[in-house]
């Protein structure tokens, strides 16, 4: 009676079962390196991923100068092998030849010209009544040389000139006109136009963390003045261009006592209001502009606050612009992005 209850508690396995437990380790030994496998698989895919949205952070963060990096108050432009040093007077007045006259306003008259086979524009001063102006806007060119500002060829100041690269598709109040035309028209899409749009808001954000201090675009009362600050370069970028009116928040120097007197009409937080206003023109409305627009709707409310102190910094809007943009181009990256990155 005793054998009888030890063998229903504790059953004697049968060779057969033996063999089947065996084979069951077995195929839980072999199973673990399979689920390992897996996970380095899935962690490799979000590496690459990571790398990939990284890659794309950078490319819009801000784009390399096409002419390369130079010594300061050095050029390179067109098919110029080397960098040159600034033209001086002397060169300015004997080796650049004025074509026709291609803008005016109030500080300056804008001459297409050429200099040794390079079609460049020659800036000149309109009325000694805005001199200030245009020594300012000089001086602002020379200090925030870089991707983010057009190309300085030249100056004279003694003539009250300067020369600077040529860019034939003019401001970006042209985008919609350039776009519209045959060679251009496969480059109007959400990604060429999202991407003029984080370079916009990158470009507040350098001038608003200059090396000069934080700059603001007084000079753009309305969305057309706005647009006309910037040059819409040949491989689709954008530079500014009009730095006239681009005073320091805070121009006194050291060492003299803060007053709202004393401060500019204008802070940075009215270049962030204009934002939307820009992204809008820019994305204008073309198949995925909706989207970015529906992305971009949160951080655009924002920038529309009554309160500029509430409203977010250039360099939180850039962010934001940053994340949109990756994260739109990883989901739906167009055939030539690439190529036109």
């Amino acid at each position: 009676m005793a054998k009888e209850r030890k063998n229903m508690y504790f059953p004697a396995y049968t060779g057969d079962d033996a063999t089947i437990m065996a084979k069951g380790v077995n195929s839980a030994v072999r199973s673990v390196p399979v689920v390992l496998v897996c996970l380095g698989a899935l962690l490799f895919a979000n590496v690459l991923i990571y790398i990939y949205i990284e890659s794309l952070y950078q490319i819009s963060e801000t784009h390399v100068s096409p002419h390369g990096v130079c010594p300061p108050r050095h050029f390179k432009m067109g098919t110029m092998k080397n960098c040159s040093p600034w033209l001086q007077c002397p060169s300015v007045r004997t080796e650049v030849r004025k074509l026709k006259m291609i803008g005016q306003g109030a500080v300056k008259q804008v001459f297409l010209s050429e200099w040794k086979g390079h079609k460049v524009a020659v800036s000149k001063l309109s009325t000694p009544e805005y001199r200030e102006d245009f020594l300012h806007g000089l001086a602002m060119l020379q200090a925030l040389q870089g991707p983010h500002v057009v190309l300085l060829v030249g100056l004279c100041v003694e003539d009250h000139t300067f020369v600077t690269e040529y860019h034939p598709l003019g401001s970006l109040l042209n985008l919609d006109s350039v776009l519209e035309q045959e060679k251009y028209r496969k480059l109007d899409t959400w990604q060429t136009r999202l991407r003029l749009a984080l370079e916009y808001v990158s470009a507040l954000h350098y001038l608003h963390n200059s090396p000069t201090g934080t700059r603001v675009m007084c000079d753009s009362n309305d969305l057309g003045k706005t647009l006309s600050q910037f040059l819409l370069t040949s491989d689709f970028h954008l530079v500014a261009n009009d730095l006239d009116a681009l005073p320091a928040l805070w121009p006194r120097g050291e060492g003299v006592p803060f007053s709202d007197k004393l401060m500019p009409g204008y802070d940075e937080k009215t270049d962030v209001w204009k934002i939307p206003d820009v992204a809008q023109f820019l994305l204008g409305r073309v198949p995925g502009g909706d989207v970015a627009h529906f992305h971009l709707f949160q951080i655009h409310g924002e920038c529309k606050r009554k309160d500029p102190a509430s409203r977010p910094s250039a360099r939180d809007v850039l962010g934001v612009y940053r994340t949109v943009y990756a994260n739109m181009m990883k989901d739906n990256p167009s055939p030539g992005s690439r190529d036109m990155l």
